[in-house]
């Protein structure tokens, strides 16, 4: 590794002489669109922020400027009648074109006059409460990130880490299965290499964060179009393909390479396209690993406007993810034997109808979700020990109407049905628990259609432009089970105590029904309840600055209906679907096992942060605390704490623009550690001890060095990413050892360098 280091760094030290020697230009382009009717605002101006650069939009809202210098910029966009916004790291290059759009947001009170007017922290009528934006640029340089869309969300308040490496997100208290992802409006089960059945996890996200335009997160409190899930929503939009010219993107980074192109297919239609495979699998084999992890992906978009009021928009993404062993020896049989691993083929499809008319739009979507898990565990003989192949896919038609009835009052509307397939073949010979009971399942075989139906109404009212109010209602519908109806009602608040602060509230009930592998016991999982979350928020945000923002927010979630096993008493499914599921953690997170809807619990906790904008200012970040705690109830009536429970998590995130080259950033994030149950002497647990025991404290320090050079028609972006540099080995969990009949603490590899250098033309 050093070697390669330093090869990597005399290879960039020489290029620093071959660059272009002349300021380069290049130019941005973009979109300025009305935030509730999406319809093109004509005369909107647009202002590069310390310069004399600008452009106004014509009638179809579009706006150009050329003959910037390459570097990072904050654009402003104004438009009498309506809510300025800053949007930062514009980073202009000479051989691609920045893209930056814009929703606007009306306002009432369009000539008063304030001392100081934040527009860096723009707020869309639905996003009242709980909500974060970051765009392409803030993921792409975050510290330890990877580039991964998900990882950039770590630092973020109420997040936690079940797991060093992997991205399944804690929300809250809530379990790994608790998140939805939309990409561009479709609904995505998981965007995650080996993904978690169930769940939402795994070791890394497969969506290209190139194509990646701004990022939405919410953390509760989501308004009712956002439905089946209770603990957060992660709104992925695309950008579309270049439309000057073909054009792409080279990339080596540190866990994979691959190729992007973009670019216009006619004057009113473009395409993305990229292709990824890791090489991780030449780097474990070359290490002399006993199993390798090997992937791909693609990624296709294709954008179609006939004329200014309709559009058409295509998506494929895919993932292949495969694990290889090799048992020539003793040992690697052993290790193997603690492994389970998931070859997946994965896919998600949709086709996307949007139709402006004067006040409003309507939008339709038809898409196709479909996994292939082949998941496999063997013992030391090479017998099998758990196999599940399984297949999930579900084809979904949703249409939605947002309609403003005046300039401080929209609706909006929508319903979606679809039809699942799920087939599965289940070899789970008699398994004993490490708490000593036997699981009653042996083998399974099920092939069933289920259908799921949703609709929604949202109404968005401003008074005096001081106080906005969202109130909502929704109703799901599941076939399979029991009672099948279930209507959730929400409402959420914002008052402007000043211009600069807001006091915002949330309360609503949510429901997620279960995942559909709980179901493949057959009776009696078929009575199972859709999972209640009654959820309450209070907060305060205040703009230090143009460019700052401090927030505090309390929250509470009361959970109920919750499956838990027949079979283990103390089994809550909430405590489930982190990390590689497998004989360590007695396979609990497939619900192979009789379940009811007997569990209960709570998360409540505090979170204050602080974010500042890159702006003319040139540093940037943001810090967060979050208290958090979590309790859950199985069938024993005993309240234990939830084995995702982090009493205490901080985070402080943040960088510095030296130049138009150089960037340097760094992030510092402490966290009480998970529970866990300890083991006896004769590698059995008990129930008793169950989640009383704690981890050490996780800690560690990131930084990250990013440099540009800019050549004539290429420009060559790298980068040094240093992964908790001072080598805390922070641990994982615990795991008993049956050859050395020990219990043994998993740990993380500490200090972890990669480089990422990619190529633009």
């Amino acid at each position: 590794m050093k070697s390669v280091l330093y090869y990597a760094l005399l290879f960039l030290y020489l290029l620093n002489f071959a660059a272009f020697p002349q300021p380069a230009k290049g130019h941005i382009s973009g979109m300025v669109v009305d935030e509730v009717t999406q319809k093109p605002l004509f005369g909107a101006n647009i202002i590069l922020i310390g310069t004399s650069y600008g452009a106004a939009t014509g009638e179809d809202g579009r706006y150009e400027i050329n003959g910037v210098p390459v570097g990072s910029y904050q654009l402003k966009v104004s438009l009498l009648g309506y809510k300025s916004i800053t949007k930062t790291d514009i980073t202009v290059s000479n051989v691609k074109p920045a893209q930056a759009d814009f929703k606007l947001t009306e306002s009432v009170e369009q000539l008063k006059e304030v001392t100081v007017k934040s527009d860096y922290f723009n707020k869309s009528p639905e996003d009242i409460i709980s909500v974060r934006s970051l765009n392409y640029e803030e993921i792409r340089r975050a510290p330890g990130g990877f580039e991964d869309v998900i990882r950039a969300l770590s630092v973020l308040p109420g997040v936690a880490q079940a797991d060093a490496g992997r991205n399944d997100l804690i929300v809250r208290g809530g379990a790994p299965s608790e998140n939805l992802y939309l990409v561009d409006g479709i609904e995505v089960p998981n965007i995650n290499h080996f993904g978690s059945q169930g769940a939402t996890g795994g070791p890394l996200s497969y969506v290209n964060l190139d194509f990646v335009k701004d990022v939405t997160f919410s953390t509760g409190g989501f308004a009712s179009q956002y439905g089946d899930k209770l603990s957060s929503v992660l709104k992925i939009d695309l950008r579309d393909g270049r439309k000057d010219k073909i054009g792409g993107k080279a990339t080596v980074s540190a866990s994979q390479f691959g190729l992007n192109l973009e670019g216009p297919v006619s004057s009113n239609s473009n395409f993305l396209f990229s292709a990824r495979r890791s090489y991780l699998d030449f780097i474990f084999k070359a290490a002399g690993f006993g199993f390798v992890p090997e992937y791909y992906d693609v990624l296709s978009k294709y954008n179609y406007e006939p004329d200014a009021k309709n559009s058409f928009s295509f998506l494929f993404v895919g993932a292949f993810d495969y694990v290889k062993y090799f048992n020539d020896t003793q040992n690697k049989r052993f290790d193997n034997a603690r492994v389970l691993g998931s070859d997946e083929n994965q896919y998600v499809t949709g086709l996307t109808y949007r139709h402006l008319f004067s006040n409003g739009f309507f939008r339709v979507i038809l898409s196709r979700n479909y996994v292939d898990y082949n998941t496999l565990q063997k013992d030391t003989l090479l017998n099998p020990v758990f196999q599940n192949k399984s297949r999930e896919s579900e084809d979904k038609l949703k249409a939605e109407l947002v309609f403003r009835m005046s300039s401080n009052n929209e609706i909006s509307l929508g319903a979606d049905m679809s039809y699942i397939r799920f087939k599965a073949d289940i070899f789970f010979p008699d398994f004993r628990t490490t708490f000593g009971e036997t699981l009653p399942i042996n083998n399974l075989h099920t092939n069933k259609d289920y259908t799921k139906a949703a609709v929604y109404l949202n109404h968005n009212m401003l008074f005096f432009d001081k106080l906005r109010t969202n109130i909502g209602v929704r109703a799901d519908y599941f076939d399979p089970l029991d009672k099948k109806l279930y209507f959730s009602p929400r409402f959420a608040a914002s008052y402007a105590l000043t211009e600069l602060t807001d006091i915002n509230f949330s309360a609503g009930i949510y429901y997620q029904a279960p995942s559909y592998i709980w179901l493949a016991a057959g009776a009696p999982n078929d009575y199972l309840k859709d999972i209640r979350v009654n959820q309450y928020v209070l907060g305060i945000d205040h703009k230090v600055t143009q460019d700052a923002v401090v927030k505090i927010e309390g929250y509470y979630k009361k959970y109920s209906d919750y499956p838990a096993s027949l079979t283990r008493t103390y089994l809550v499914l909430a405590n489930t679907g982190a990390g590689y599921s497998g004989s360590d953690d007695n396979y609990s997170s497939f619900g192979l096992e009789p379940l009811t809807s007997g569990g209960k619990g709570f998360a409540r906790g505090v979170e204050l942060s602080f974010q500042k904008k890159f702006s003319d200012v040139p540093y940037y970040g943001i810090l967060s605390l979050t208290y958090n705690q979590s309790k859950y109830t199985a069938l024993d009536g005993v309240e234990r704490t939830g084995s995702y429970d982090q009493t205490w998590i901080f985070n402080v995130s943040g960088g510095y623009k030296i130049d138009n080259y150089w960037e340097i950033a760094a992030k510092f994030r402490y966290a009480t550690s998970k529970p866990y149950t300890p083991f006896n002497p004769d590698g059995t647990q008990s129930i008793s001890e169950y989640n009383t025991e704690r981890l050490s404290p996780n800690h560690s320090l990131d930084l990250r060095v990013d440099r540009r050079w800019y050549f004539e028609k290429w420009t060559l972006i790298t980068y040094i990413d240093m992964q908790n540099i001072y080598g805390h080995k922070n641990e994982s969990g615990v795991r008993w050892n049956a050859r050395n009949r020990v219990a043994e603490t998993s740990t993380s590899i500490g200090l972890l360098p990669s480089i990422g250098i990619s190529v633009e033309f």
